[in-house]
């Protein structure tokens, strides 16, 4: 597995997904400092499964292309 490929995918779907419920938290009152904790405890369980996901379909759609020609 590519590390700095997943660390970036999971930096970037964590802050999306945070975003998301933090959003549905505040509309919907859900104000308080641990329902936000939680919202952040969700999104990093959501965000991991997401950027393994995404990680491995990347690899498998650049594993041919990576191969240089022989001279």
């Amino acid at each position: 597995m590519n590390i700095p490929l997943f660390s970036a995918i999971f930096s970037i779907a964590f802050t999306v997904i945070i975003g998301v419920l933090m959003i549905v938290a505040f509309v919907t009152g859900f104000d308080k400092g641990m329902h936000i904790i939680g919202a952040v405890v969700i999104g990093a369980v959501i965000s991991l499964p997401v950027a393994l996901f995404v990680t491995k379909r990347l690899a498998q759609l650049t594993s041919g292309s990576n191969k240089a020609p022989k001279a």
